[in-house]
């Protein structure tokens, strides 16, 4: 049995500041390991910044263009910078971390990828994951993932594994994480949604079913809308009043495997924070006994054929 303390950072971007928002991700990384944190999650691109602006902002204002190019500018490259500060600030924490960012492929001058990076508590860069197919206003801004269905890496504690935003609803994505039987997983959200559903309700519906399929500890953790960013493109009341309606929200929960909710959400209004939880490896071995999609709970040959070429 293997005792954790998981960590759900619900915090706001240094909006469109790649170097402000990694120093900020290094001291909440700090701040989780004084308080003996194993594994911390981050939201969706946290680093610089989900871009929410897109059902707001027509394609034609110049507006649109220009936050496009300050994301392009501030989006990460893996390897880089950045990333290695992250990755020093792990080792120095001696913790375990799962964070979003915006990535941009070195010496290119077009499409970016919304990425998971798994880092390890020595510091390395364990796994980097590309969302499968980018939701809603995303496929402007962001391609679909090149690195195939593989969510897990390895650590000293067990798998640890990542979705990003709505794939973590994905069968097959859920399928693809379980049968590397993690222990904890990241599921990471931006600070909004604004598609005509009740987030909380979606989110915390998605994030127990992955608690649930693929039996795990779920660490839910969601951004927070900053007001550096509705500076930047609340151009109406009605955005404005839309997005300090949600800056109140928290949405921040860590799950058991099944779906139980151990910890969260804090109350509407407060400030930001990580939520802890400790918890026992010993859970996720005792759920499956009865649940375990990836081996004795599943039959896998019965539904291949529904992947046979036509």
């Amino acid at each position: 049995m293997v005792s954790l303390k998981l960590a759900a950072v619900q915090a706001a971007s240094i909006f469109l500041n790649k170097s402000a928002t990694t120093q900020k991700a290094c001291d909440l990384i700090t701040q989780a390991g004084r308080n003996v944190a194993n594994i911390i999650g981050f939201p969706e691109a946290f680093i610089p910044g989900y871009p929410g602006w897109n059902p707001f902002i027509a394609d034609a204002d110049p507006l649109k263009t220009s936050l496009y190019l300050q994301l392009f500018d501030n989006s990460l490259e893996v390897p880089g910078p950045e990333v290695s500060a992250l990755q020093d600030a792990r080792r120095e924490a001696n913790i375990s971390a799962g964070i979003g960012i915006n990535e941009r492929i070195a010496n290119t001058t077009g499409t970016l990828y919304k990425t998971h990076l798994i880092i390890g508590s020595d510091g390395s860069l364990l796994h980097k994951h590309q969302k499968y197919v980018p939701t809603v206003g995303e496929p402007l801004i962001h391609a679909p993932g090149q690195t195939g269905s593989k969510t897990t890496a390895q650590t000293e504690f067990g798998g640890l594994s990542g979705l990003i935003c709505a794939e973590n609803g994905n069968p097959l994505g859920q399928y693809a994480t379980a049968i590397d039987y993690p222990a904890v997983h990241v599921a990471s959200w931006p600070q909004f949604l604004n598609f005509g559903v009740e987030v909380n309700d979606l989110i915390n519906a998605v994030g127990r079913a992955v608690a649930f399929s693929v039996g795990a500890f779920v660490i839910k953790s969601a951004s927070v809308v900053a007001d550096d960013e509705i500076e930047l493109y609340g151009t109406t009341d009605e955005i404005r009043n839309f997005m300090r309606d949600e800056q109140k929200k928290r949405r921040a929960v860590i799950f058991g495997p099944g779906g139980n909710v151990i910890t969260g959400p804090s109350a509407n209004g407060s400030t930001e924070d990580i939520l802890y939880a400790d918890v026992e490896t010993e859970a996720v071995k005792a759920y499956k006994h009865t649940f375990d999609y990836a081996g004795h709970y599943q039959k896998p040959e019965i539904f291949a054929p529904l992947f046979a070429k036509q």
